[in-house]
């Protein structure tokens, strides 16, 4: 299978090309040259999520040198659930995505990219340096994949103050080969600043880098195999293809429910689910696609202002297409507090901010039509803003074992001004 950039201006490469360099030679994002069908009478509703990613990705993989690995990739990445929980309402439900070891949904991608990328380097090759921009979670997500894989070298850019507490110790507690780096400005700084040095010919010459935010395939890909799951299970049970509500900040997540549905899966409506950052809302309501600064609120993870994967999306389709058959909506941060302590109230259901956008929108959507099969998307563990939760639901978090264990480390991070320059330098330090 081939991969092409969106903006057109770079050669067709293989997949292994594709994941290897993360973004492409002309500043684009890879996609397929033609989206395969999945072939749905071949795999059981009820198959595990690593059976279910292979079966998937398989067309993705062919003719690849990685495609004789892709089943023991698979088993490797994702050893853990993704369980699918009914909501307190009729056909509603909660697609549970914490579960890896930095108790957040980009666990999936990160330890997919990192046993991809494992099997692509050869015992001669220079270290490879793993560039990631994070609002929160996905840092930590590489830094755990990647930590003291021989051959790698992790450098984390995140937001300083723009992250809560527990994601920026978790960031900075690796160690080793794991490097973090405090930015003086937003996390649309830190995206800037890793795309600029991919783009650096000189600097990639001299020490060899690639993307682990969710502008690589190689972590957007894996992520088509959850929705398939509960996809296919509700499917089956329901006899109808479930709407899913997702809480968007980069819109990675949305992009790889929307192509998991363009391969054939039976998933109905996708909504996105944003915070006070509405470049999308402000899009698919018909204004011209602007990013613009983002904004700092309770749901940080989602305060993105340049969404990456929006040209991935506009590639695929043209705009009045993607007005018609995508939804966005914005929930304020007045809505996330309100969202989280009802539900802890009414339910006894714990949520991150997050999980409460996609929440609150999916109440929005069942007060308008109840009849459809909904499924909500939790992306972090509560436990991860507990400063945020906690206040409004007058009781302690349980923090779970995985998220416990990176808690107690020692943490640190450097400072680092919102420059392009400063993040060269400290990347030509190591090969000095």
């Amino acid at each position: 299978m081939r991969f092409l950039s969106t903006r057109g201006d770079a050669p067709a490469v293989g997949l292994s090309a594709a994941i290897a360099a993360g973004l492409a030679p002309d500043g684009g994002l890879y996609v397929p040259a033609a989206f395969p069908r999945a072939d749905l009478d071949a795999i059981a509703p009820d198959a595990t999520l690593p059976e279910i990613a292979a079966w998937l990705l398989r067309p993705w993989f062919a003719g690849d040198p990685l495609a004789a690995h892709l089943d023991a990739i698979c088993r490797e990445a994702l050893a853990f659930d993704t369980p699918l929980r009914p909501l307190p309402w009729d056909d509603t439900y909660l697609l549970e995505l914490f579960h890896g070891p930095t108790a957040a949904f980009k666990d999936v991608g990160a330890r997919f990219l990192a046993a991809c990328m494992r099997r692509l380097r050869a015992p001669s090759d220079p270290p490879l340096t793993i560039l990631v921009a994070t609002s929160g979670d996905t840092g930590a997500a590489v830094g755990a994949a990647f930590h003291r894989l021989p051959g790698f070298r992790v450098v984390i850019l995140y937001p300083d103050g723009r992250v809560s507490p527990r994601q920026a110790h978790q960031l900075g507690c690796f160690g080793d080969n794991v490097h973090a780096f405090r930015v003086a400005g937003s996390f649309d700084d830190c995206q800037r600043m890793v795309k600029t040095a991919l783009g650096d010919t000189d600097l990639q010459a001299r020490t060899p880098l690639s993307s682990a935010n969710s502008i690589s395939l190689g972590r957007l890909l894996p992520q088509m195999s959850y929705y398939a799951q509960a996809a296919l299970r509700l499917h089956a049970e329901h006899g109808v293809a479930p709407d899913f509500v997702v809480p968007t900040g980069n819109l990675g997540n949305a992009l790889a429910c929307v192509w998991a549905r363009t391969m054939g899966l039976p998933i109905g409506k996708v909504h996105l689910a944003c915070n006070a950052n509405a470049v999308l809302p402000d899009f698919l309501a018909g204004a011209d696609y602007a990013p613009r600064a983002s904004v700092a609120t309770l749901a940080n993870a989602m305060d993105v202002g340049a969404p990456s994967n929006a040209e991935r999306l506009r590639w695929m389709f043209d705009d009045d297409f993607i007005r018609a058959q995508f939804t966005a909506q914005s929930v304020d941060d007045v809505a996330i507090r309100d969202t989280v302590r009802a539900l802890a109230a009414e339910h006894d259901l714990v949520v991150c901010p997050h999980t409460a956008t996609a929440l609150h929108v999916l109440a929005r959507l069942r007060d308008a039509d109840p009849s459809r099969l909904r499924v909500a998307v939790a992306t972090a563990h509560p436990a991860k803003f507990e400063g945020v939760i906690e206040p409004l639901i007058g009781r302690s978090v349980p923090v779970p074992s995985t998220l416990d264990h990176l808690l107690r480390r020692v943490a640190h991070a450097e400072p680092l001004p919102a420059d392009d320059d400063a993040l060269r330098e400290v990347l030509l330090d190591s090969v000095r």
